[in-house]
């Protein structure tokens, strides 16, 4: 392990199944020692990220790159979730930030572990591979990317059409297991439209009873992500990490 000073706090950085680990930890922890999981992106747009973290929350980050949340990317994150709360004493479940292709590693991993995941906050996720980078849709798509997630998922080109492989088709086993879910997403995304992903959650969770809090950000793009202003973020973590640890 490589310990250093990040932004004037401690940053634990090490290994893991040959992929890179790492975890901020605040001064001074919140009650039940809570942890953000930046499932990608880290230190990107992390206005919510850096006031939890003042607010004693641990930040953690696993680089899975290029796995696009497949079956052996959760299988690695159940394994570095298992490492960081026995090593770093962190609470059992986790606050998982899933932003843009992030999102697929988060909201694969709750429906694969919904009982280690608190809640979800997901910014311009990609919910559907078919989306991004697959392009199927109205945007663009990525040519490099979608054969890599292909190839990631074992898929062949025929095989993606039908293929229930992204959070869009598991969206029932969050809901069922009470994960609450912040979603915020500009409505002007051309990479990954709002139209084919997010805006095709909202209504189904909250038609299986799930706790859904959309924040739609109008004429915005992919970018910027997260809110200049964190506050609406940081309130929905606590609001939902208060009620886990006062049940404890």
């Amino acid at each position: 392990m490589r310990i250093t000073e990040w932004n004037g706090y401690e940053r634990i950085e090490f290994e893991l199944d040959g992929k890179e680990g790492l975890v901020v930890l605040p001064h001074t922890f919140a009650q039940g020692r809570p942890w953000v999981w930046r499932a990608e992106f880290f230190g990107d747009f992390d206005h919510a990220d850096m006031a939890l973290l003042e607010q004693g929350y641990a930040r953690a980050y696993y680089r899975q790159n290029d796995m696009y949340g497949c079956p052996d990317a959760v299988e690695g994150m159940r394994r570095f979730q298992t490492f960081v709360t026995r090593v770093f004493g962190l609470s059992e479940k986790t606050i998982l930030f899933g932003f843009s292709r992030g999102g697929l590693y988060a909201f694969n991993y709750a429906a694969t572990y919904p009982d280690q995941v608190e809640l979800l906050y997901l910014d311009a996720p990609v919910l559907d591979i078919r989306s991004w980078p697959g392009g199927k849709g109205v945007g663009p798509g990525a040519e490099r990317e979608w054969r890599e997630c292909l190839a990631a998922y074992g898929l062949s080109e025929e095989e993606s059409v039908y293929a229930e492989v992204s959070p869009l088709n598991k969206i029932e086993a969050v809901a069922a297991a009470g994960i609450p879910i912040l979603l915020v997403a500009g409505d002007a995304d051309e990479l990954v439209p709002y139209s084919e992903n997010g805006a095709l959650l909202v209504p189904r969770y909250r038609g299986l009873g799930g706790t859904i809090i959309d924040i739609v950000k109008e004429g915005v793009g992919h970018h910027p992500h997260s809110l200049e202003d964190p506050a609406p973020i940081v309130a929905f973590v606590r609001e939902h990490a208060k009620r886990h640890h006062s049940s404890e």
